[in-house]
């Protein structure tokens, strides 16, 4: 972290919001990031500058405008490192929920008959649940059944990609995956399940923390389709994206008639892109793994906290070290709600709930942080402090 130091601070005093509250350390990155000064000033600049409807007009600021979208398009597919753009689709969302649920309602529920299977992994987050459950159901209201097929997991909360291929039959039409989990910060190695599935049944990924926090290949992935959310990868509120291989299945083409898009979102992305490119993926990835790994280390030497997820990865010495900026933990006598209370009072926002967990995830609430290039060294040594006085609470 001493190599990365100089280029982090440059990087944190970009952050407004973070330079002008130095008192509060802001650790809920997984819910949505944080913007750097560049994303606020491309948007200023668009809606003070050309700020026009897309697709609707002839003159100058409206056909900036539609060029602003279809350049964003193509940006995102460089960004994902597509190798093959004119066969890809880029289609602007709200957000990770309505992409998910587009491709559940508009590409799946059309294809499915009677018999089919969907395998769905019901420790994830609910948004990669219910879209699947919602296309089952659709099915079964036409008189086809439809089964949702838990995906297996293995003892470190990883999928278990031998067990999936056993689950994988004719019948299987989609399975709906996460590249990095929202409670344990494991990479999911989503790339070995194009082996367990084979070669001909579709995958869809829900990258929300993923992408704008590590980097990501769609090439290496395999999948079918990309859903993400710009909000947590430093775009504004309500914009998201699916991207889409069109390989496996019918070409996806969002269903209705397309409205206004959120313009100001979309260039909000595009700029976030830029950003992140010139901060360096690698590097942003390497900090915050180094992070979680110093607070892990930290939490392991405190008896009153449990944390979750693979227990082989909590020292800084150990050998597997996969949370990727996402650590989450209980105290074993302070309920989570309550310690997130007692946190924030001295300045850690962090999130304490159930983190929208699938039914098959943890029953009970816990604390989680979550990191960004902006966090630093100190503020998980004062986290560390603090959760150590609570220690024999």
């Amino acid at each position: 972290m001493a190599d990365l130091a100089a280029w982090q601070r440059g990087l944190r005093a970009q952050f407004p919001i973070v330079t002008a509250n130095p008192d509060l350390a802001y650790l809920d990155s997984a819910a949505t990031a944080q913007k750097p000064q560049p994303v606020l000033d491309a948007v200023m600049t668009y809606l003070t500058g050309e700020n026009a409807n897309a697709a609707r007009g002839t003159y100058p600021w409206a056909n900036r405008t539609t060029a602003r979208v279809e350049q964003a398009r193509d940006r995102l597919r460089a960004f994902l490192g597509d190798p093959d753009p004119g066969r890809s689709g880029v289609h602007f969302v709200s957000g990770a929920t309505e992409g998910l649920r587009t491709v559940a309602r508009d590409w799946l529920t059309p294809q499915l008959r009677d018999g089919d299977e969907i395998v769905v992994a019901h420790a994830d987050h609910r948004a990669n649940i219910v879209a699947w459950q919602e296309a089952a159901d659709v099915a079964r209201a036409r008189g086809d059944r439809v089964t949702l097929v838990p995906m297996p997991y293995d003892g470190a909360h990883d999928y278990d990609a031998a067990r999936l291929a056993d689950l994988v039959t004719p019948r299987t039409r989609l399975i709906a995956a996460t590249h990095v989990h929202h409670v344990y910060g494991n990479d999911m190695h989503v790339s070995r399940l194009r082996a367990a599935a084979g070669p001909g049944v579709p995958i869809c990924l829900d990258a929300a923390q993923s992408v704008g926090h590590m980097p990501v290949s769609v090439a290496e992935l395999d999948a079918d389709f990309l859903v993400f959310s710009g909000h947590k990868a430093m775009a504004l509120p309500g914009t998201g994206a699916i991207w889409s291989r069109n390989r496996r299945g019918p070409v996806f083409r969002p269903g209705g008639w397309q409205g206004t898009p959120n313009t100001a979102g979309i260039v909000s992305l595009a700029a976030a892109l830029d950003w992140l490119d010139m901060a360096g993926l690698d590097q942003i990835a390497a900090w915050t793994r180094d992070l979680a790994a110093r607070l892990t280390n930290g939490l392991a030497g405190l008896d009153a906290y449990e944390v979750l997820g693979c227990q082989t990865s909590l020292t800084a010495e150990s050998a597997v070290q996969r949370r990727q900026g996402i650590v989450t933990f209980r105290h074993r006598a302070i309920g989570s709600n309550d310690l997130g209370f007692i946190l924030a009072a001295d300045g850690f926002l962090i999130r304490a709930d159930g983190h929208c967990q699938g039914e098959e995830g943890e029953k009970t609430s816990s604390v989680r942080v979550s990191l960004h290039v902006h966090n630093t060294v100190e503020e998980i040594d004062r986290l560390i402090d603090r959760l150590a006085a609570l220690n024999d609470a």
